[in-house]
């Protein structure tokens, strides 16, 4: 395989665009596209995680998405295995491929390979979940800003599996979880370039409260009634389906329930900019731009 093969990666925030944006650019480069969206990968999840509709599904054929259950174990390490498998395959017949998703270390892991950690006790993690239930998220908070304040600066603090994923290192390993980042990695044998799309911050945030309109009044309520009696789930342990079990438990009303969906949804975005716009390398366009454009732009890295 030669260092001729593209992975043209789309990036931004919720609501942004980047499902279309993808399709356009897989219709243009007759190819295919990798989901590196990490809720869309559930196939009991759909309204909520604003997954591909059939009729974008038919425009461009996807990887991953809806190829999982809520009920299995899969997480970054599996889907670099998987994406990496699948991109060999792609690549031996297409010269570009699309990857697209908002969730930064899961496109991170295709891109630049994942950092290596060594194998910790199982209790470990255990142990903390335990502690998160009973305890809440500040508790774990504070014990990683001890044992770890690099990884607490860095790390997105009010992601419980962060959080708990970092803590399990420093506990496991006796060393922090910062101290195994950025070491050599795997390299690729594509060249990766980033796309990412952006808008000012109020075109974004109301983007964002029109798409979670729209998923109330096409059935979000009831998508997360049929999966109330598995609430306790990690994968249901996101927005847009916890805020919607506590109105099912009687504990919000409903308008609250759905303007904290757009809340967290909001706060969700500005993590997302944040990680995103990390990169240097990355050609940033507008949510509004002309597609024309974006070819434009991309020509003198091709």
């Amino acid at each position: 395989m030669t260092s001729e093969k593209l992975l043209i990666s789309v990036v931004g925030p919720t609501a942004i665009g980047k499902t279309s944006l993808a399709i356009k650019l897989a219709n243009y480069f007759d190819t295919e596209i990798i989901s590196a969206d990490s809720r869309q990968f559930f196939k009991e999840m759909s309204i909520g995680t604003a997954a591909p509709t059939q009729e974008e599904l038919s425009q461009a054929k996807h990887h991953f998405i809806h190829h999982k259950s809520i009920s299995d174990h899969y997480n970054v390490g599996a889907f670099e295995k998987d994406a990496i498998e699948t991109l060999n395959t792609l690549f031996k017949t297409k010269s570009t491929v699309i990857m697209v998703g908002g969730s930064g270390l899961y496109v991170d892991a295709v891109t630049k390979g994942l950092d290596d950690f060594p194998e910790v006790d199982s209790e470990i993690r255990k142990n903390l979940n335990l502690q998160l239930s009973n305890e809440g998220l500040e508790t774990l908070q504070l014990k990683l800003k001890t044992l770890d304040p690099k990884s607490y600066d860095k790390i997105a603090i009010s992601n419980p599996q962060r959080v708990i994923r970092a803590l399990e290192i420093c506990i496991g390993t006796g060393k922090p979880y910062s101290s195994f980042l950025q070491k050599k990695k795997n390299k690729r044998n594509f060249k990766t370039i980033t796309i990412g799309i952006t808008a000012d911050r109020d075109i974004i945030y109301d983007r964002i409260n029109r798409r979670v309109d729209i998923m109330m009044s096409s059935g979000l309520l009831d998508e997360v009634k049929q999966l109330e009696t598995k609430k306790d789930l990690n994968s249901l342990n996101t927005v847009g389906y916890k805020e919607l079990f506590k109105y099912l438990e009687g504990e919000w009303t409903l308008e609250f329930a759905v303007s904290e969906i757009k809340k967290n949804s909001r706060r969700f975005a500005k993590r997302q900019l944040t990680w995103f716009k990390r990169q240097q390398e990355t050609i940033w366009i507008a949510h509004n731009e002309p597609f024309e454009n974006c070819i434009s732009k991309l020509k003198p890295f091709l």
